[in-house]
């Protein structure tokens, strides 16, 4: 067997994708390959390849002792892409960001969850060679299509009639995440229901914190802030909207659009470089709020106009379906632990 541990802390901050990348993936692993590889969460013993999903300093550190084995780093974000998300001083920011690429230069390989990457990185200073793409993914089991009535039922329980038009966002509140102009078309469309959900992961220091908290507030009737909710429950809110739309204006790898997609919700995006690269064909784009409103008012007075979305979503799941990554991922460490024998 094949001995790999995962170091992370990404599942203890509730509503981060990067939680739940991390978490299907360990459940893929678990579950499918429990008799080829020996998998340990956050232990210091000897492996044969040591996978790091987040940059704790303690995980930085643990990178210099030889039990380790071959070092792979996950590469969620860049320190570009966390402006908009979190507001810190100025110096602390300069020395964080320091601090992120110093860690992914420690690996001796890094998986990116977002092709555009790539480059950004070797603009850093990484070698192009040990850089390796693979998507994100959702498990089917946790994220599927519910019948007609299961829908029904969860429609009565949150309070949103049967015939009433939904459209559904999902990520946290800040401004990457384009939620102020999710806002802005809910008050220009009194008649069609809006809900996001999704909270303040990193509490007050998220970037724009007050101003958006006086939003949640005094939201319109017709809009919705859930808070941050539970990935088993988030399911039924795909599954009940009309529209899944994601109006971020600078995205990683969104596990958000991957499980609307599993849900077989259609799908309405800013059209950002990242999607061209990666679900191009699959999902309805807008350049700006405007087009998003229009394909929204669209598409509630024709609803026909949404079946070929749906088809169109359920297609992109099967791509990116727990079947499929489980063969990359089953390849990529058979070949992570070739290349540490070779190097010993």
């Amino acid at each position: 067997m094949i001995k790999i541990t995962m170091f992370s802390t990404a599942d203890k901050v509730a509503g981060q994708g990067v939680g739940s990348a991390y978490v299907e993936l360990i459940n893929l692993l678990k579950s499918r390959f429990s008799n080829e590889f020996d998998i340990k969460i956050n232990k210091y013993g000897r492996s044969d390849l040591s996978h790091y999903h987040t940059i704790n300093p303690t995980f930085y550190l643990s990178t210099f002792s030889k039990k380790r084995g071959r070092k792979i780093g996950y590469v969620h974000f860049l320190p570009e892409t966390l402006e908009g998300s979190i507001k810190l001083p100025k110096l602390f920011r300069s020395i964080f960001y320091k601090y992120v690429i110093s860690f992914y230069k420690r690996m001796d390989q890094i998986v990116v969850v977002n092709p555009t990457f790539i480059d950004k990185l070797v603009a850093h200073g990484l070698d192009r060679s040990k850089i390796k793409y693979i998507p994100n993914f959702v498990s089917t089991k946790s994220f599927y299509e519910k019948t007609p009535d299961e829908k029904k039922a969860f429609r009565n329980k949150i309070g949103i009639p049967e015939d009433k038009f939904v459209v559904f966002g999902d990520g946290q509140v800040q401004e990457r995440k384009g939620i102020d102009d999710f806002y802005k078309l809910a008050q220009e469309n009194p008649d069609i229901q809006f809900v996001w959900a999704g909270g303040f992961s990193f509490g007050k220091i998220t970037d724009g914190y007050d101003r958006y908290k006086s939003m949640i507030d005094n939201a319109p009737d017709n809009m919705k802030f859930t808070g941050i909710v539970d990935r088993n429950d988030l399911v039924n809110y795909y599954n009940i909207c009309d529209i899944f739309l994601l109006p971020s204006y600078d995205e990683l790898f969104p596990m958000s659009v991957l499980e609307a997609f599993s849900c077989g919700a259609p799908v309405l995006l800013r059209n950002l470089e990242l999607y061209q690269a990666i679900i191009d064909g699959y999902y309805q784009p807008a350049e700006d709020r405007a087009q998003m409103g229009d394909f929204i008012r669209k598409a509630c007075n024709n609803r026909n106009l949404l079946s070929d979305f749906k088809e169109k979503s359920l297609n992109a799941a099967g791509y990116y379906s727990e079947d499929h990554l489980s063969k990359i991922w089953y390849e990529f460490y058979n070949d992570q632990f070739k290349l540490y024998k070779q190097d010993k």
